[in-house]
């Protein structure tokens, strides 16, 4: 279903007399499965922003300052298909200034880097899962969150990822091949043209985490592989969100499939005139410079700034809601 959101009054568990400035860490969470997963950490600080922190040049922040706040709530973050954890900084940032800790990690083999594991689609969800229990026992702010109020904010296979951690429960097997029979120009299906998809993305066994309590889903990826059954067990509040002119991921197989799959009521939000990457942080002078055109250039006549102030606003909103920010 539509629904719309009001704007909740309450920011945090701790009462800010103003917004709290932006502090930013870059962390190395352990990972038991594999290497070390790279971790960017915003949260509320007293301490004011100085500068940018590398490849995010249009947030000032206060690198490595103190934590403020008791009982913060925490949002982890999962990117696309060759992001990175800085994909959405301007996001991360509009959920601290409401009193959140916001964890975003770099998925180990699918990143800008290195794409050699892009599609061990299983093994997303179990580094979110990992990256959770880091931030919640080990991370030097772990004290300070509250463990029951924890969401997951995804984009495109970022958005797929946390649909399966909160419970979704996709069949690739079963749908994939056929899939990309009829649309091989798609580009889950180029990705994956030649390659066989390794043996764990084609499991029945997917990590849940049942410490996320709120989802919100950009622009999912094989939204087609869920089906009503696979959704049953996607239980959160859920807010997602379609770009209408989605280039990447088109209709109906993606988002619009997860909507029309969810047995829940849900806030399904579609962005008119938005394409696929639309979603990403708004380029600043440098990185349109040294990115390709299609991550930073959107359709003629659709002002991405504007649309993630609007964004970024509905997203911390509805984490607030829905994570009881501002309640014990």
């Amino acid at each position: 279903m539509f629904a719309t959101l009001a704007f909740a009054g309450a920011v945090s568990t701790t009462a800010w007399a103003s917004e709290p400035h932006v502090g930013f860490m870059r962390l190395s969470a352990p990972d038991p499965g594999g290497a070390p997963i790279e971790v960017g950490v915003w949260y509320p600080t007293d301490t004011a922003e100085t500068a940018p922190a590398g490849g995010m040049e249009n947030l000032p922040v206060a690198a490595g300052a103190p934590v403020a706040g008791e009982h913060l709530p925490l949002v982890v973050m999962s990117h696309g298909n060759g992001g990175w954890f800085g994909g959405h900084y301007d996001t991360a940032a509009a959920l601290v200034r409401r009193g959140f800790v916001v964890a975003a990690l770099t998925h180990t083999g699918d990143n800008y880097r290195d794409q050699s594991r892009a599609l061990d689609m299983a093994d997303r969800p179990r580094q979110l899962s990992v990256l959770i229990g880091y931030m919640l026992d080990a991370s030097p702010m772990h004290a300070r969150i509250d463990p029951a109020k924890v969401g997951a904010f995804g984009f495109s296979s970022g958005g797929f990822t946390v649909l399966a951690a909160a419970g979704g429960q996709p069949n690739l097997a079963a749908t994939f091949p056929e899939h990309c029979l009829k649309h091989p120009a798609n580009y889950d299906c180029r990705l994956s043209a030649g390659k066989p998809l390794p043996a764990s993305a084609l499991t029945t066994t997917w990590t849940h985490d049942t410490r996320i309590k709120a989802v919100v889903s950009a622009a999912p990826a094989l939204g087609f592989t869920f089906g009503k059954k696979g959704l049953e067990g996607v239980t959160q509040p859920l807010q997602l969100w379609k770009a209408a002119d989605d280039e990447i991921l088109p209709d109906p197989d993606y988002a619009e499939a997860v909507h029309r799959a969810l047995p829940r009521a849900h806030d399904y939000r579609v962005v008119p005139g938005a394409r696929h990457f639309d979603f990403l942080v708004p380029c600043g002078p440098q990185a349109a410079k040294q990115l390709p055109t299609p991550l930073c250039a959107g359709a003629p006549g659709f002002d991405r700034a504007a649309f993630h102030a609007d964004f970024n606003a509905r997203v911390a909103t509805f984490f607030a809601t829905h994570l009881g920010v501002g309640e014990r």
